[in-house]
């Protein structure tokens, strides 16, 4: 191949693909003009060795053939430029290896001795335990701990030797090894967590509907009973609020198993003026179950649940929770045989004060001033939750058969709003003070 010659398109295309292996034969290159004027044509042509080891004895060889260290330092940047090319090294590798080839006189690998722990346990002990994990349908890792260990001490059995001491960690380890999965890899899976198909995990949208209710629990603290009884639950409140208009109704229950709980969600769902649609609560159990999904079905209310990491799925109710309920019984322990009278009181007062008397504040999305682009909620708008069910477009489609806006407007004109309050107070005075006669008689 002539440099000087004039080369056709498809003689320059495949010397731009050309690549040479093993051992490129470039003898006739005699002279520094030689290698410049090949530099300049030579395109993509490239030397690759058969190993490191064989491109170094030919750089080795062109060092050697050029003399380089006598050149010049003109020439010397040409036969870089030629070794560079052909080999693909960068140029500080390159001059490493220069540099080696000026002390050593030799550019050999440098090949270091990896390091390699000594195992210790053989794959005869791997077979040992494929053979055991068939045999107890592998356990737990400490529980295979212990029948290795004894295999052999209590059973004699030598080949146990290396096992026996094994750490738990260490099974696991030998668990995941090829020779291991190979034979019973395929014959168990890992343990799968357990879903639950009651309720769906989303955000209920009730696009301005009533019906829609978030629901939560409210625990009335423990107490320590006397020597040898233990620890005493308190009575538990039951939160139901409407997520459009804020209707609520509250509850009381000794306990919050199936057996108390389900009976009085079906109480505090009928006391509602509007068809209940939606049933939303938190991920707990006593809501989370067969019971409440039975319930919840044959009153045909759809049921959703929170989502995880959205801790505002569930603020409403968590909101009432703190405003009405912790107001009003506070803290303190109450003895759960006095969630009858709590619930009394609820269905009495408490809860028509609230939806008749009580306003409560209504957000509007407004644009946020100091943050472009970003929404923020305006409290501006008070209104009772039956006022709210007023406002609404044609409210008596919502309403359950039997229930009239004209009947539930009534109900509210009976009394003022402080009228309410002030019997309603009145009842909570009178309700705690039998929760004290009530704890002297059980002294």
């Amino acid at each position: 191949m002539s440099p000087k010659g004039p080369l056709s398109r498809g003689a320059e295309s495949f010397i731009l693909k050309v690549t040479m292996t093993i051992i490129m034969n470039d003898s006739h290159l005699v002279s520094i003009a030689q290698i410049k004027e090949f530099i300049k044509v030579g395109g993509e042509i490239s030397f690759i060795g058969k190993s490191r080891d064989e491109t170094y004895r030919w750089i080795e060889l062109v060092l050697s053939r050029f003399w380089y260290f006598s050149l010049r330092k003109k020439d010397k940047t040409i036969v870089r430029k030629y070794l560079m090319k052909m080999t693909g090294y960068s140029d500080s590798q390159l001059t490493r290896l220069i540099r080696k080839k000026k002390t050593t006189r030799v550019i050999r690998a440098v090949k270091g001795k990896q390091h390699r722990f000594e195992k210790t346990y053989t794959p005869i002990d791997v077979a040992l335990l494929i053979k055991t994990d068939a045999a107890h349908g592998r356990l737990s890792g400490p529980a295979t701990k212990t029948i290795l260990a004894r295999e052999y001490g209590e059973y004699g059995k030598t080949e146990y030797v290396r096992l026996k001491n094994i750490s738990v960690s260490h099974i696991y380890n030998l668990r995941g090894t090829r020779q291991y999965e190979s034979i019973l890899g395929s014959s168990f899976e890992k343990t799968k967590p357990t879903t639950i198909p009651i309720g769906q995990r989303r955000k209920p949208e009730p696009n301005g509907c009533p019906g829609y209710i978030r629901v939560d629990t409210v625990h009335q603290g423990d107490c320590m009973g006397r020597i040898g009884e233990g620890m005493k639950k308190g009575v538990y409140h039951i939160n139901l609020v409407d997520e459009v208009i804020q209707w609520e109704i509250i509850g009381s229950v000794e306990g919050i198993s199936e057996r108390f709980l389900a009976p009085l969600l079906e109480q505090l769902i009928k006391q509602f003026p509007f068809r209940v649609i939606n049933f939303h609560s938190d991920n707990g159990s006593e809501y989370i179950n067969k019971i409440v999904a039975q319930l919840l079905n044959k009153l045909m209310i759809n049921q959703t649940k929170s989502r995880p990491r959205h801790s505002n799925d569930n603020g409403l109710a968590e909101t009432k929770n703190g405003g009405v309920i912790r107001k009003h019984f506070g803290y303190a322990y109450i003895e759960q045989r006095q969630a009858k009278p709590i619930n009394r009181f609820y269905q009495t007062y408490l809860n028509p004060y609230l939806n008749f008397h009580r306003p409560s504040g209504f957000a509007t999305r407004v644009f946020d001033p100091k943050k472009p682009g970003k929404y923020k909620n305006v409290y501006k708008t008070y209104l009772t939750p039956f006022e709210k069910l007023q406002s609404l477009k044609q409210p008596e489609q919502y309403l359950t058969p039997g229930i009239t806006m004209a009947l539930l407007a009534q109900f509210a004109k009976q009394l003022s709003d402080t009228e309410a309050a002030e019997t309603m107070q009145k009842a909570k005075r009178d309700l705690f003070k039998s929760f004290r006669v009530s704890e002297k008689q059980t002294i």
